[in-house]
């Protein structure tokens, strides 16, 4: 199978998981998409909005350099591509599986609740983990500086949305948050006592 048709597959199952999740949440009347919106302080609706510009712009830099790119990195890294591709669809599935009805983008005005089953046991931040595998994807298999460029701003964006979230979490869950930032890492992995 090509490398093209690959990237497609990979980005039309990662965006169909999202989208499918906005879907069926909004059928529960719940409203998951609150990047940039509601009563927040303005340092944290900045952040959300300039994060939604730049996964925005990581999305068509990467379906663009699936049809534009001429030049190619040797198969092996883009073979790498394909493997971060398939886990970060992964990954990704299964954050939002786990997440049932709390999963939100952006700061949600309600109180969810907090998930630290599934997934959630290896790392804090798998759907950001898994955007940030989507990207390193498309940039191993259609290397060019506009969209690493483009790629590495959406990551710095998304570990500082992160960042706002983290502190979110501690007002909204106080200890239990803290117990649970102390035994997994944000990304991925167990911390050992």
């Amino acid at each position: 199978m090509g490398y093209p048709i690959m990237a497609i597959f990979i980005m039309t199952a990662f965006y169909g998981f999202y989208f499918a999740k906005l879907i069926i949440q909004k059928q529960q009347s719940i409203k998951t998409n609150q990047m940039g919106t509601g009563n927040k302080p303005k340092k944290v609706l900045l952040i959300e909005r300039i994060t939604y510009c730049a996964t925005i712009l990581a999305f068509i830099f990467g379906a663009g350099s699936i049809f534009l790119v001429k030049q190619f990195p040797p198969n092996e890294i883009r073979l790498t591509g394909i493997a971060a591709g398939i886990a970060s669809v992964i990954i990704f599935a299964l954050a939002t599986s786990a997440m049932q009805t709390s999963w939100r983008v952006g700061i949600p005005e309600e109180k969810t609740t907090l998930i630290t089953s599934g997934i959630y046991k290896w790392s804090r931040n798998p759907a950001f983990a898994g955007f940030d595998l989507l990207y390193l994807s498309m940039c191993l298999m259609f290397f060019n500086i506009p969209l690493v460029c483009v790629s590495i701003w959406a990551g710095i964006m998304l570990h500082l949305q992160i960042l706002q979230e983290e502190t979110h979490m501690h007002h909204m869950f106080k200890e239990e948050y803290a117990l649970y930032k102390k035994q997994t890492l944000r990304y991925f992995g167990k911390k050992k006592f």
